[in-house]
């Protein structure tokens, strides 16, 4: 079966960050179609373990990760390193943690059907579905 790899912000439409309170961070991920969403949700990509590597912290930090299907999109809530606008605190929106998730690898198995649009992400990158 063949396989392929794609940084996340490749299958997303938007990857964002900011606060959630002083205390934590969510992050913010839409997808294209729910066919995309799916096929990331399925993939086991994106699991505690892979989320606390991403960001050099402890799994026990990761409040949420959720998949939400009415709107194709994923939420993860971490907690805060550094409360906001503390003393040290260099992002005090937290709009500026996002590029973690955005390069987290998903791998896709190339004959995968759930998503209409497939082929469209391997024409993006100039392959062949």
């Amino acid at each position: 079966m063949d396989k392929n790899i794609f940084k996340l912000s490749d299958l997303a439409t938007v990857v964002r960050s900011k606060n959630a309170g002083p205390f934590l961070i969510t992050l913010d991920v839409f997808f294209k179609d729910e066919g995309t969403f799916k096929i990331v949700r399925d993939s086991g990509a994106i699991t505690g373990p892979r989320i606390a590597e991403a960001y050099s912290i402890r799994e026990g930090d990761i409040h949420e990760i959720t998949f939400f299907e009415p709107a194709a999109a994923l939420k993860i809530t971490l907690k805060r390193w550094i409360s906001s606008a503390s003393p040290g605190d260099t992002d005090v929106f937290g709009a500026q943690q996002h590029v973690p998730l955005m390069n987290l690898e998903v791998e896709i198995n190339g004959t995968d059907s759930h998503c209409t649009s497939f082929g469209d992400l391997f024409d993006r990158r100039g392959e062949r579905a």
